[in-house]
């Protein structure tokens, strides 16, 4: 694959969209009853006695919104859906309760250690997720605004989901067929096409995403069927979050796959996914991986970054330049010295948020084994309903920042060297492979998704009356 065009130079049969029209109002009607759960209590099984998907403050006193069986009527593609689901969730449950010595077979990799908030459960869903997961992609939309984007840089793992997703095994070419619904735009060529540089105005770029929603919501029922419940964008720029904001189903609704988690940005964690924003300078992750044993690492925290947002302008103002106790904080290295090698030589790496909470250098960290530092206010940790980040990573608030080598000093050496290995070993989810491979950050980001999918129950109101 080229690295730097991610289309598949297809003929697109659709014509072009109707650019830059005025604001469009919608008129959505609801036909579904949804229900959200949280999906890491779900998922880990913190209520063993009772289902948490029938059990959750939505269904009590309402059990007629959990969908029923209609034994002498045939069942819709969405009840067959919804059926499946519920058997995918019993099967997680049952996992989640077994002892570790209990654990399924797999030719590849078996979950296991604490780095997982429960092993067999995670184990047992991403096999389900393979088993049954369907997306459909809307084919509507031309390249280069849609079903293509960069796949190198900072932001090239927007272009490599949207290039892996269309040509996935989880694709499916018949909506009937589908859990979810993948809305192809792409919110760096959106800007990089659409918005005036300097211009300050968004209008042009909100009307493309309407406009959009509006040609599918017309060409097909599924987007009204579950008022944007199903469906699901992906952005890996800054930008994401507000433009979502364009249509309010989309930004209250849909799940939204997003680098720039910011719980207090509106992210929501029982709906949305975090993804990990990773650097890949040549659309590859050659020469990113592995680093030496904790015993060769000589410096204790490393950080090196201009001054980009508040935390930075606190953390440089307190250590940069210091050279106390191998702590190593500068704005820009010294000629000469090469920043992935400062990063194998340090303990700790401090990753710092500039002026969003999404940085490539957690995942860089891991990559080269160096315990990440994460000094980043309302930021919601990619994979966290599978992950324990406290396992393999260290929280420091900014507020936190003048105590920084304190509290690193104060770790003992065996729980860093656990927190090392512990890195090594989550890496696997955190690896762009090309194609993907099995529990690879690809599979990893739609096995958010198939989470965020479970939560959520969709009646067929056209069915069952």
């Amino acid at each position: 694959m080229d690295t730097k065009e991610c289309s598949k130079n297809r003929a697109w049969p659709y014509s072009k969209l109707p650019w830059l029209t005025p604001p469009l109002i919608f008129i959505f009607i609801s036909f579904t009853s949804i229900s959200p759960t949280d999906s890491s209590r779900f998922l880990n099984n913190h209520d063993t006695n009772t289902s948490n998907y029938t059990n959750s403050s939505s269904f009590k006193g309402n059990h007629h919104r959990i969908l029923p069986s209609f034994p002498n009527k045939k069942q819709s593609n969405l009840q067959r859906i919804e059926a499946g689901l519920a058997q995918a969730r019993a099967a997680i449950k049952k996992a989640a309760s077994m002892a570790a010595n209990q654990s399924i077979d797999d030719p590849d990799y078996v979950p296991s250690g604490s780095v997982y908030r429960n092993p067999n459960s995670f184990h047992r869903s991403y096999l389900e997720m393979e088993n049954r997961f369907k997306i459909f992609v809307y084919e509507e939309g031309d390249p280069p605004i849609f079903h293509s984007a960069p796949c190198y840089g900072i932001l090239g793992l927007e272009g490599i989901f949207i290039n892996d997703i269309e040509i996935s095994r989880f694709r499916t070419h018949d909506p009937e067929k589908a859990h979810v619904y993948f809305l192809p735009f792409s919110i760096i060529t959106l800007i990089n096409y659409v918005y005036v540089v300097g211009s300050h105005d968004w209008n042009h770029m909100y009307n493309a995403v309407r406009d959009y929603i509006k040609v599918i919501n017309q060409k097909y029922s599924y987007w009204n069927r579950s008022s944007g419940v199903d469906h699901f964008m992906f952005a890996c720029h800054d930008w994401g979050p507000e433009i979502s904001r364009s249509v309010p189903y989309l930004y209250k609704n849909s799940i939204r796959a997003l680098c720039n988690a910011n719980t207090s940005e509106g992210f929501k964690l029982s709906r949305d996914v975090s993804i990990p924003e990773i650097y890949l300078p040549h659309g590859t992750t050659a020469g990113l991986l592995g680093g030496p044993s904790p015993s060769k690492r000589t410096t204790l925290v490393f950080f090196s970054g201009g001054v980009h947002g508040y935390i930075r302008e606190v953390l440089l103002k307190h250590w940069e330049n210091k050279t106390e106790d191998g702590v190593k904080v500068q704005k820009y290295l010294p000629k000469g010295d090469d920043y992935n090698q400062q990063v194998r030589k340090s303990k700790y790496c401090i990753c710092a948020s500039g002026w969003e909470v999404a940085s490539p250098r957690m995942v860089e960290a891991l990559y080269m084994g160096c315990v990440p530092v994460l000094v980043k206010d309302n930021y919601a940790k990619p994979f966290s309903d599978v992950l324990n980040w406290d396992t393999f990573s260290v929280d420091i608030p900014s507020k936190n920042i003048p105590q920084l080598k304190d509290i690193l000093m104060a770790i003992p050496q065996r729980k860093y060297i656990m927190l090392q290995k512990n890195g090594v070993q989550v890496r696997k989810h955190f690896v762009v492979n090309l194609p993907p491979k099995r529990y690879d950050v690809f599979h990893m980001m739609l096995h958010s998704i198939w989470l965020r999918r479970l939560d959520i129950h969709i009646r067929d109101m056209n069915n069952e009356s």
